[in-house]
């Protein structure tokens, strides 16, 4: 079976999921699109992804970077919490991904057959995430407005992304569980520090990010998470290019570190959980 039917199959077994961006309607699939009463339609792409933007969106996410992510993902860079993650996840869930990217994370954890969504408001992301052999549906949508009826998700994950609050509550079920990941000061620190040392960018604190997650869920468990990930050279290219922390960084600097890479990487992060 194609991909493209393979997913709208998967979408009518889910219905009803979504919910049309336009009129907030439910979106129902016919044939290989989803449809909602007031007639807006949104077809599935040849590897059955969905846009739900009006327009693209620009982002710094090129498909170079994406590729590096998923190099780096593939080869175990973010595997001990989201095995964390993926052990409190059973066949009975059904897991939301917020900003997914190239869709590696939502991969790993559809394995614990939860049925996955995955979304992202980059266009090249997800047309990367619709490449990957899994379970997991993709699309392109706003973290702001997020295309789901209420109440569908009995679980929310979000590495790294910003958090929408009132829209994760919106469309998480009663009982539902919630996971983020945020760095930690020493996240990916020889980066920090070859890119930065001595300079304010050479620090980093999650305290205003903890306290915002705190208020909004003030019985939030946190969970340190560290360990040092081994790289060659090539595995520290990929590291260095999908990371924003080295975007910006002076162009010697980033040579610098290519030329006489690490032989790991600092991982350290806290997973909140409700």
């Amino acid at each position: 079976m194609r991909k493209i039917a393979q997913k709208a199959a998967w979408l009518a077994d889910q219905s009803p999921l979504l919910a049309c961006p336009v009129c907030r309607e439910p979106l129902l699939i016919e044939e290989t699109s989803l449809v909602c009463a007031n007639g807006h339609r949104f077809d599935l792409s040849r590897k059955g992804t969905a846009n739900f933007l009006n327009a693209p969106v620009k982002t710094e996410y090129s498909r170079p970077m994406l590729e590096a992510r998923r190099r780096a993902l593939a080869n175990g860079l973010f595997d001990p919490f989201l095995a964390e993650i993926k052990a409190q996840l059973t066949a009975t869930d059904r897991l939301l991904d917020i900003g997914c990217g190239e869709g590696t994370p939502t991969a790993k954890l559809a394995e614990s057959g939860a049925a996955a969504v995955g979304f992202d408001i980059s266009q090249p992301a997800i047309e990367l995430a619709g490449s990957l052999a899994t379970s997991a549906f993709f699309c392109v949508a706003d973290l702001a407005h997020l295309p789901f009826l209420a109440g569908r998700f009995s679980a929310i994950v979000d590495l790294f992304s910003p958090g929408a609050y009132e829209e994760f509550d919106r469309v998480r079920a009663p009982e539902s569980r919630l996971f983020k990941v945020i760095p930690q000061a020493d996240y990916l620190r020889e980066l920090r520090q070859g890119l930065y040392g001595g300079t304010a960018k050479g620090t980093y604190s999650n305290t205003r990010v903890l306290a915002r997650f705190k208020a909004a869920y003030p019985q939030a468990k946190q969970t340190a998470i560290v360990y040092d990930h081994p790289v060659d050279a090539a595995g520290f290219a990929d590291v260095l290019a999908m990371t924003p922390l080295s975007w910006q960084a002076p162009a010697e600097k980033r040579e610098a570190m290519l030329a006489a890479p690490p032989a790991s990487i600092h991982v350290a992060v806290d997973l909140l959980t409700i």
